[in-house]
């Protein structure tokens, strides 16, 4: 299956700025494209690449004054299956998991879990712990979850769109660290 991918943005800054694009292909999948990975800018500007701590590709950029076009376009080869399921599959209590994995349990400013967090349990807290609770998150996040451009901003929180009710693309990221 080939699956294109890609993208268009436009940046206006009023100043330079520096920052930081997390829009490469995870690097697991690189050798999957059918062209190199590219990101393009116009204008041109210089750009650095550099792994972070989970494993993505992270470019460093100055956002030059006026607007910045940054895109990339590409083409995935992909087997198209199907996830394994792992019905057995059990949890872990939070309290036996490794020091370096709980940075993945924690909030966000996109995700009020101090908000969130008695709605999340009594959606899913009857579910048995393991495969059985992550595939129910699944099946209500895709049931519930529509994107939508007029109602998308860079500072909409899982509280704002409804407290899960319709369920927002960052209470999902709860229900999922609830899950664990």
């Amino acid at each position: 299956m080939r699956i294109r991918i890609g993208y268009e943005l436009a940046f206006n800054s009023s100043m330079p700025t520096p920052t930081i694009l997390m829009l490469s292909a995870h690097p697991s999948r690189l050798e999957d494209l059918s062209e190199p990975h590219w990101i393009g800018f116009d204008p041109p500007i210089p750009s650095r690449t550099y792994t972070d701590h989970f494993g993505n590709i992270c470019t460093r950029i100055v956002m030059p004054p006026g607007v910045l076009t940054v895109s990339s376009h590409n083409v995935v080869c992909d087997r198209g299956l199907p996830d394994t399921v792992e019905p057995d599959a059990g949890q872990i209590p939070v309290e036996n998991l490794p020091d370096e994995s709980l940075e993945f349990l924690l909030g966000s400013r996109y995700c009020e879990t101090d908000r969130l967090s008695d709605t999340a349990w009594s959606l899913i807290g009857r579910l048995p712990p393991g495969w059985a609770r992550v595939k129910g998150i699944c099946d209500y996040v895709h049931d519930r979850l529509t994107f939508s451009y007029p109602d998308a901003r860079s500072t909409r929180t899982a509280w704002d769109s409804g407290c899960l009710v319709p369920l927002h693309e960052h209470a999902g990221a709860l229900l999922y660290r609830l899950s664990r």
